[in-house]
Order: C-alpha cells, then sequence, then structure tokens
C-alpha cells in the first residue's frame, strides 16, 4: 500500500488527544454521591498533564435523566444535577486558560418527552408543532421499525392525547425530531449557536446519521436501514458545518455515526465540507487479532486517500472498557495502537488508569441499557485515605467504585513509575513530541504472524511501531534493524530482542 496523503495539521483536532468526560462519574464537588461541573472544572488539570487537548462532555442539560442526560428537556439550559450555565461557563473559561478545548454534546435525534416542543407537539393534530415530530394515525405501528433499547420493542408509541403514533428510536421518553420540518433545523442550529456563543470549541454529534430518515418510513430491508443513514442526512450534516463556520476559531464537528461497514462511514468525513471527524466503531467490535486490527485500519486509509481524518477509540460510556475486553497487557498495547495511528484518538476517563467494568449489584443497576459497569466513577485517592467514595465524592457514589481503587486511584498511580496512569502520560507525551505521529503518513510493514507493525513518517523522520498481539514471544520486523532508539515500550522493562508476549514498542528508525 503506498503512503497515505500527509495532511497539514493546520487544524488543532488533527494533531489532538480529545478526553471524554462523563460529568456523572468525573468528580462530584457538593457530596450528593453524582458528579458534576464544578468537580469537572477541579481536575482539569489531570487531563491537561495526561496529555490530552479537549474534553468532550456527555450531556449536562436538563433532562428527566430517562437515558442520563440524552433525553433534553431544554437544551439552554444546564441540569440542577449538575449545577448552572455560569459552572457551565467557568468550566470552558478554565479549560481555555489551561490550554484545553472543549465540546459538548449535541443530541440532533430526539428531545426528552417532557421538551416544551414535545408538549405542544402532543397536544393536537393541528398545533404548529406537530409537524417538529415523526406522528402517524392508523392502527398499528406505520412499520416494523425497532427501537435501539429494550428486546425488539417497537420505535412507535402510541399517545392517547390525539391516538397517533410517534416515533422513538430509542426510549418512547426520547422522540425522535423531524428534520424533515425546516423550522426543527433552524431551531437546532440555535442551540448549536447558544453554546458557541459561550465559547464551546465544538460538538460530538449523537446519531449523527440518524437525522437522515426514508421521508416515507418504508421497513427495513437486508443491509440497508430506512431509519438512518439516508442521503438527507449528508446536507443536514454541512448545515451544521455552516453553522461552525459562523464563528471565529476552529470548531470541530465530531459524529457519532455508528456504522461499522466502512465503505458507508467514510464520506461523512472525505467530502470536505460535513463533519471533520466521525468516530470509527469497529474496533469495540473485534476480537483480539492483529490481522483483523490491520485489515480495519488498512481499508479505512484507502477510502480516506483523497481526503478525510479518521478518528479512533476504544471505548467509551456506552461499550465495556477495553481492560474487561482484552485484559490489562493487552490493553496497553491497544491503546499505542490507538495513539500512534494517523488521525484523531478519543480517550474515555479511566481508560489511563486501567480500569476494567465495575460489578454492580442487582440493587445498584440504574442504567437501562446495562452500560452501568463502564460508567463507575474515577477514583481519585485510595479509599484508605479520602473514604468510601476514593475521592470522588464525600457521599455515597450513585454507583460503586472500582472495587481495586486503593490501587488504581490516580494518587496512586500517578506516583508509580510503571502504572498504566504513567505509561500513558509517557505515550501522549511521545506522541506529542514526534510529528510523525501525530501528522505524518502510514505505512503498513510486513511482519511476523500475530504481529500488527506500521511505519509513521513525517519530513523524512521515521517511527516503527511494532505490536505483538500473541501471548507469547514474536520476532520483530525486519524493518526494526535500522532502528536507532527504542522511544516506547508497553513493558517496563524491554529485553533488546523479539517482542515479548503482549508487548508494543515504538522504535526510531534511521539517523534522522
Amino acid at each position: 500500500m503506498p503512503d497515505a496523503p500527509e495532511l497539514p495539521p493546520n487544524e488543532w483536532w488533527r494533531t489532538a488527544v480529545i478526553y471524554q468526560i462523563y460529568p456523572r462519574s468525573f468528580a462530584d464537588s457538593d457530596g450528593d454521591g453524582v458528579g458534576d461541573l464544578r468537580g469537572a472544572t477541579g481536575r482539569l488539570e489531570h487531563v491537561r498533564d495526561l496529555g490530552a487537548a479537549a474534553v468532550w462532555l456527555s450531556p449536562i442539560y436538563r433532562s428527566p435523566m430517562a437515558d442520563f442526560g440524552y433525553d433534553i428537556a431544554d437544551h439552554s439550559d444546564v441540569d440542577p444535577l449538575f449545577g448552572t450555565l455560569d459552572d457551565a461557563d467557568a468550566l470552558i473559561a478554565r479549560a481555555h486558560e489551561i490550554g484545553l478545548k472543549v465540546l459538548l454534546d449535541f443530541v440532533p435525534n430526539h428531545t426528552s418527552d417532557r421538551h416544551p416542543w414535545f408538549a405542544e407537539s402532543r397536544s393536537s393534530t393541528d398545533n404548529p408543532k406537530r409537524s417538529w415530530y415523526v406522528w402517524r394515525p392508523g392502527d398499528r405501528p406505520p412499520n416494523g421499525w425497532i427501537a435501539a433499547f429494550g428486546d425488539q420493542v417497537p420505535a412507535w408509541t402510541r399517545d392517547p392525547t390525539t391516538d397517533e403514533w410517534y416515533l422513538h428510536s430509542f426510549l418512547p421518553q426520547q422522540p425522535d425530531l423531524n428534520w424533515d420540518e425546516p423550522a426543527v433545523e433552524a431551531a437546532m442550529h440555535a442551540v448549536l449557536r447558544f453554546w458557541l456563543r459561550r465559547g464551546v470549541d465544538g460538538f460530538r454529534i449523537d446519531v449523527a446519521h440518524a437525522i437522515g430518515k426514508d421521508p416515507d418510513l418504508r421497513d427495513n430491508e437486508p443491509g440497508r436501514s430506512h431509519k438512518e443513514d439516508w442521503p438527507s442526512v449528508h446536507p443536514r450534516l454541512a448545515g451544521i458545518r455552516r453553522v461552525l463556520e459562523e464563528f471565529d476559531g476552529d470548531r470541530v464537528a465530531v459524529g457519532e455515526v455508528y456504522l461499522l461497514d466502512q465503505h458507508r462511514l467514510a464520506p461523512y468525513v472525505t467530502t470536505g465540507d460535513e463533519l471533520h471527524l466521525a468516530h470509527n466503531f469497529v474496533f469495540l467490535n473485534l476480537p483480539w487479532s492483529s490481522e483483523r486490527f490491520r485489515d480495519v485500519v488498512d481499508e479505512f486509509e484507502e477510502l480516506t486517500r483523497d481526503g478525510g481524518w479518521p478518528a479512533w477509540c476504544l471505548n467509551n460510556h456506552d461499550h465495556s472498557r477495553t481492560a474487561t475486553r482484552y485484559g490489562w497487557a493487552r490493553a496497553r498495547v491497544a491503546a499505542m495502537l490507538v495513539l500512534t495511528l494517523r488521525g484523531t484518538p478519543f480517550l474515555f476517563q479511566g481508560e489511563e488508569l486501567g480500569l476494567t467494568d465495575v460489578p454492580i449489584g442487582p440493587q445498584r443497576i440504574v442504567d437501562v441499557d446495562g452500560r452501568d459497569p463502564e460508567r463507575a466513577p474515577i477514583p481519585w485517592e485510595p479509599p484508605s485515605e479520602a473514604g468510601p467514595g476514593a475521592g470522588f465524592s464525600t457521599g455515597e457514589p450513585w454507583l460503586p467504585v472500582h472495587p481495586d481503587a486503593e490501587h488504581l486511584a490516580v494518587s496512586v498511580q500517578a506516583q508509580d513509575t510503571g502504572s498504566t496512569l504513567t505509561f500513558y502520560r509517557e505515550l501522549l507525551r511521545l506522541r506529542a513530541a514526534t510529528p510523525a505521529l501525530h501528522s505524518g503518513t502510514y505505512r503498513p510493514v510486513t511482519a511476523p504472524p500475530d504481529v500488527y507493525a506500521f511505519m509513521r513518517e513525517h519530513e523524512g523522520r521515521r517511527v516503527l511501531v511494532a505490536l505483538n498481539f500473541a501471548p507469547f514471544a514474536r520476532p520483530l520486523p525486519a524493518e526494526a534493524a535500522g532502528g536507532r532508539l527504542l522511544l516506547l515500550s508497553t513493558h517496563a522493562d524491554p529485553g533488546e530482542g523479539e517482542l515479548a508476549a503482549d508487548e508494543g514498542r515504538i522504535i526510531k528508525l534511521g539517523d534522522g
């Protein structure tokens, strides 16, 4: 495969590492057991010291919390659980003061059923906002579309007020907005402007591909969904991009485009006038296989050859943690992969601590779709010093802290040169200081079985990344013979010869 074209890092997000804060579980300032904006503001230095360039906050808006903030009742205010608009302004200001950008979650596909817009829409069939949501009459649901939550639950609920059906791609408490109605698009653009004026640097757009649906509401076909990824989605995302471009600075639009077919994903970022970035979720569904990971990367490199910038991730608030899926040692190898590929890496809070999913007892389960284990609070200090809340809260945390918080706490790992936190800090520091790793071209390298190796090159300076996916030692690629300097290993005491089991290395080649 020839080298991909080198793209100039003229936007901050090209060379950035972006860190996701799930506010409920990041830091609690008032002792109620739920994280909040003041708590997050007080811990921003952790993100800066890690080496990330931006934070993305999951929803902080007013919400009944049926889906923990993704059911929004007021887009232009902060839920009291998290604080106030002043607290949001203070977080943005503090982030900017210490050199961090701020992205908010933008949820354009649906609102809460308690949003004033929906209250009007459901009140009568002739209300001016009736067309803001997707309504249909009839004795049965308009089609066989299935909601994302629940076991084969229809995506339609009959509302007794008018005896018609409304569409909800997720919970019944999350009615879908009708983006075929121009007033909806205008209203959502106004939401963007509200937060852009307050200084946010961009948005992560929730289920971005879902704002384009078949207006005829036809049933899905094998291999073709009619309730998302419809052609109309692309001009709508281009409209969002134009709103961001009204403002000074490099504001960024990141799409949650949950399409595991990369041929369908690529068009969201290759046109140059829609999303800047779209999360690539294929890694989150892969078995531990060097060949499978390489095939995914090489395919997406080909698909973005003429434009487009990848966005890689290993986990988030909706998916099991990497260390749970692959184990502690392999999670480090996976981190080295994501943080050295061409593209923008996204990290989920606690990933840098090597956290695993936390067992949730049956009395504590709160989520609608089994996602509590990856959302457990961050342990900032060991419980022996900070109490049961492990520095996250002085009260009882809304979910249990990690059972090994005594050893995984931030303050403990920060003092341990062999800890996962130290490894992440070193890896992000190396990435930032090495143009080949954040801006260079990508080329796969022939390697022994079970080893995924690739070259990153910038202005003649070459760096080789070699990742051993096997639980036993494997030889280094032949191109490593020109290695001048071992820059970093996932192992504390790497040897000089072959790769150890579950080891990754970054090697500087040549004299450049």
